[in-house]
């Protein structure tokens, strides 16, 4: 069986926001969308988030992670500024070593940044 991987969907709070968030994030522009789910599909794959009536973050370092994104950018420092200033937050456990760096996206979704 051959498959492709289409779109990744994340559960959230406030869909609109939050694509607003990754939007500024990856420079990716919504596609479609509504209150309830909005899709950006300017990237590799689409990246899809859905309203979840009551959702509350996986935090973090819990365990109740499920899937995190991780984005190669040129210039951690200076992505880890950029998207403090969208509204990420830079938590204090920093478990990579230096290979990475974890940021946490305004609903509570850990992600990571690495040098690529």
């Amino acid at each position: 069986m051959t498959t492709t991987l289409s779109s990744i969907v994340i559960d959230c709070a406030d869909p609109v926001a939050l694509a607003a968030f990754y939007g500024k994030a990856t420079g990716w522009q919504p596609s479609q969308g509504d209150a309830d789910f909005v899709t950006l599909d300017s990237g590799p794959v689409s990246l899809a988030f859905q309203r979840i009536d009551g959702y509350q973050g996986p935090g973090w370092p819990n365990d109740g992670k499920h899937v995190h994104l991780e984005f190669k950018v040129p210039d951690v420092e200076a992505a880890t500024r950029e998207l403090a200033g969208l509204g990420a937050t830079v938590p204090g456990l920093q478990p990579g070593g230096g290979d990475w760096t974890v940021l946490i996206d305004p609903e509570g979704h850990p992600f990571c940044l690495m040098a690529g």
